[in-house]
This record gives C-alpha cells, structure tokens and sequence, in this order.
C-alpha cells in the first residue's frame, strides 16, 4: 500500500499510540507525526519508563489531545475504558520485552497495559529491544501467544542498535509502522462486511453471465485532444475480476488498458458511443450488468480533422449529450439485474436516488468523488448502496476490490431473489 491510499485509510481514524520505554522511543514522534498528518486522530499513552527518553509534552504537541502518562493523571476515573472503546487501532511503538510479557500474561500495572486489556479494536505491536532479548525464548513464546490471538506485530528489523551492537531488534521504520497500521484496519472493515454477510462465496457465480463497464470515455476534439475525466478504470477493472474469480462468464468494456485475469473477455473502446454500441450490442445475452464507466455527458458537436492550432485562435467548440447507456439499459431490461454508479460530489445520496429512479437499475452504488479516499484514481472507495425500496447501506473505507466483492455479495442475492420468483410463478 502506497503512502497516499494508506493515507486515505487513516483519515478519520481514532488511533491510540503507546509508547513504551526503550531506545526507540524517540522514532515513536515520527510515528506520531505521520499518523496525525494523515488525519488521524491520535491519543498518546507513554509508560513511566518511556519518559525516560521522550517527553510527554513532545507528544502532547503532536498529538491530537495531551498526552496521557498515568492511569491518575487526569479528569477521567477510567481513562483505559475511554481509549480501548474508542480506539480503532492501538499500536504500540516500540513494544518492549517488558510490555510482550504483561500483555501476553494480562497483566495491567499501569495506563497502557489496563488500555491494551480493555479495548476490542485490533492491535499493532512493532517491537524494539537488543538481538538476544529479541531471540529469548521467552520473548518469541510471547509474541507467538499474542498473534494466537490476533495481535499484529511488525517484526523488527536488522540494523544498528544502541551500544553499537548490529543485529535484529531495531525498531520497524515509521513509514512501515504506518502503512501497517493501514492494512490492519482495512482488514478490520473486511471483517465487519463478512460478519455483516458479505463473505465471498468461492464460486456461487458459476453460470451467470456478468458485463462490466470501465474507466473514463474520451471524446475527441480534434486528432490529439479530448473532453474527458480523471477514472482510472480502477473500480471496473476489480469487479471484472471478482466476477471471474466467482465463477461468472466475464466481459469487461474498458476504455483501459489494465491488466486484466486470463479468463475475462475484453472489449476496448474509447468513446461513449462506441461503449453504448458494445454493451447493448451483447445486453440480450448476459444476465447482469454493472455499469461503473464514467461515461462522458457530453461530445464535441463536430470533431477537427486536423489539429488545431493556436495560432488560429481560440476555437468554438459546439458540445452534444452523448448517449446515455444505463438508461437505454433500463428501459430495455428483459430480467438482467441492472447496477449503476453515481458520481457525484455534493448530495450524494439524493442524487443516487434520483438516478436509481429514473434509470430502473436495481442497485445504485453512490460515492462522493470529491473526497480524497474515495473515487478516481485511488485504490479504496467508500461507498452507499440503494436500491428501489429505499434502502440505503453505507459501507465503511473498503479496498475497491473489497467493494466489488460486496457489490457481487448483493447481485447474488438478487439473482436468487429473481430464481425465487419464476419459480413461484412456473
């Protein structure tokens, strides 16, 4: 995960930082300010030993509320509830010997430990000590006992260590502390989605023929210029390949050139026109459509034949809706299950009803492409799912190949939904 989409994870995130008493201690500021200034929301907890190399007002300026240092150094009666509770992540940077060993025997002498006790939010440890402390058994034995239980640990590195000893011990980077601390909580929303029922189902897709639609139509002006927009093809690109990977026959219409699985038959196209021709073109023969192209609302009138050129002036260039694919889709539907994307940057949601509406799609995905974790370009989307009833499910940060899982997830159930029906009907 690369720096700006672990950014987007974090942004919004309530982030406990301990930081306990070793050497490293003072790489824990860095760790601090790289959380913070990718909008996390960060509450500082060093042990008494920690002081003893940063201080606590370092901490405080960096973080997003003082830093704590006592389980009875402030207003709160149960300062340890408050954090575990509100945590979505604890990392703990460095992670001593001395904490392994009272976290992995419940052991909760003072604000860190009782914090790491009380919380239900994942834990990332990134310990720090000398080669030999590191490789004792009782050490290893520890570790192994808290990733039994689900505790992540980034492993230390090798390097130089304090004494001037070389070895393994020296404390991760911040950089991958951080990127770590995004992948943990993208697991995290994985999970909530499976227990929420969106586990993917191997290959329950087997028989059903899929057509997806990607990436960002370009329109020409002239041989070498265009009226377009900034889809990366990202999003399309994932559900092509979580269709395939569920068993579906797979046709993806892409105005991209991403990879693509081996399996999945590829379309490419460049204007609207030519992706409208291909998708209504195979419409009859599929059984589920997910437009999630950025189709371009408008084209040049009338395209140069040569390049212009600026010496010749400003030229008038005449724009004319193009056509609109999802609503051609929707009044030709003939029992397909019909998935649209809105785009939008401002009433998100009252804009993705109206075009649910108006289009006859049966699940409309919506998400504000204006935010800066969400939409063109980026690898996580977060997105609202509505369908005809009204119903709206807002789903959490997700990876954009989690998303088209969750979105198959709903396409499944429709497809039973629609086997249920005829059934009765027959």
């Amino acid at each position: 995960m690369d720096a700006r989409d672990a950014d987007a994870v974090l942004r919004g995130r309530r982030i406990v930082l301990g930081v306990t008493g070793g050497i490293a201690a003072y790489k824990a500021v860095e760790v601090c300010r790289r959380l913070v200034d990718a909008g996390a929301h960060v509450a500082a907890v060093l042990t008494s030993d920690a002081t003893r190399f940063v201080g606590a007002v370092t901490f405080s300026a960096l973080a997003s509320e003082p830093a704590r240092t006592s389980l009875f150094d402030g207003p709160d009666p149960i300062p340890h509830t408050r954090l575990g509770q509100s945590a979505d992540l604890v990392v703990v940077a460095p992670a001593t010997a001395k904490l392994l060993g009272k976290y992995a025997a419940g052991i909760s002498d003072d604000l860190l430990s009782a914090t790491l006790l009380a919380t239900r939010a994942p834990v990332l440890l990134a310990p720090a000590m000398h080669t030999e402390m590191w490789e004792h058994p009782a050490v290893q034995d520890n570790v192994a006992t808290l990733r039994r239980r689900g505790v992540h640990v980034v492993d230390p590195d090798e390097g130089r260590l304090a004494g001037g000893d070389v070895g393994a011990g020296r404390l991760a980077d911040p950089e991958r502390i951080v990127a770590a601390a995004a992948e943990v909580l993208l697991a995290a929303n994985r999970s909530a989605i499976r227990r929420e029922g969106g586990a993917d189902q191997g290959r329950d897709l087997a028989g059903v023929r899929v057509l997806v639609t990607a990436g960002g139509t370009r329109e020409p002006i002239d041989p070498v210029r265009y009226v377009g927009n900034r889809s990366s093809g990202k999003m399309g690109h994932a559900l092509a390949e979580v269709a395939w990977r569920r068993g579906a026959a797979t046709t993806l219409v892409t105005t991209q050139s991403r990879p693509v699985a081996d399996g999945v038959d590829v379309v490419r196209v460049e204007t609207a026109e030519e992706m409208a021709a291909a998708v209504l073109e195979r419409y009859a023969d599929v059984d589920v459509v997910v437009m999630a192209a950025a189709v371009a609302d408008f084209r040049p009138k009338a395209v140069a034949a040569e390049k212009l050129k600026k010496r010749d002036g400003l030229p008038e260039v005449v724009l004319e809706p193009t056509p609109d694919i999802l609503a051609a889709l929707g009044e030709r539907k003939t029992g397909q299950v019909l998935v649209g994307f809105a785009a939008e940057t401002e009433r998100v949601r009252e804009h993705a009803a109206d075009k649910l509406r108006a289009k006859r799609v049966d699940l409309m995905v919506a998400n504000d492409v204006s935010a800066a974790d969400a939409g063109f370009e980026v690898d996580t989307n977060r997105a609202l799912l509505l369908d005809p009833s009204g119903a709206v499910e807002e789903l959490p940060l997700l990876t954009k190949l989690d998303l088209a899982r969750v979105i198959f997830d709903r396409v499944h159930r429709l497809l039973g939904d629609r086997s249920r029906q005829q059934d009765r009907g027959a």
